[in-house]
């Protein structure tokens, strides 16, 4: 057995990321967000085989979806909301995260999530007994970019 390990300096801070949301040429900061999670999951195709009592899965497509939750202090993802409403015209927009931990070895990684799009989000809340008001909001995206990648760690 190896005695070479991870280190714990070289696991990344959850809280030391940049996220910046493009919309139709407009880039923010989206310094408001508290956490950003996207995933992409195959969609996979059963293929009986002769000879096998198992069935074989082939990837056949991919379809990316996401969740944030962010404070509840911009107005910009419900003006998007409320133009959809209004005229029916929906608004794809990019979001870029990067997370580096400048303790860490491994470097910066940064993904773009491109055309995203709003499935659900908070259009009104409050909390009478909350400390702070923060929203979710679930999206789609079309596929990703990864133009910085971490870099492999000693021991791989």
């Amino acid at each position: 057995m190896s005695n070479i390990t991870m280190l714990s300096k070289d696991a990344i801070s959850a809280k030391k990321a940049e996220c910046f949301i493009t919309i139709e040429g407009n880039r923010y900061n989206f310094m408001s967000a508290i956490s950003v999670e996207a995933k992409m999951e195959k969609t996979k195709a059963e293929v009986p085989i002769l000879g096998r009592m198992n069935k074989g899965h082939k990837a056949v497509g991919a379809n990316g979806t996401g969740s944030a939750t962010f404070h509840y202090n911009t107005s910009i993802f419900r003006e998007l909301m409320k133009r959809y409403q209004d005229t029916g015209e929906d608004v794809y927009f990019d979001m870029q995260i990067t997370n580096e931990d400048p303790t860490s070895n491994v470097g910066r990684q940064t993904i773009i999530l491109r055309d995203c799009n709003i499935d659900s989000m908070v259009i009104a809340k409050f909390d009478a007994d909350g400390e702070y008001l923060d929203e979710e909001m679930e999206f789609t995206y079309e596929s990703f970019e990864m133009p910085e990648t971490f870099q492999m760690l000693s021991g791989m």
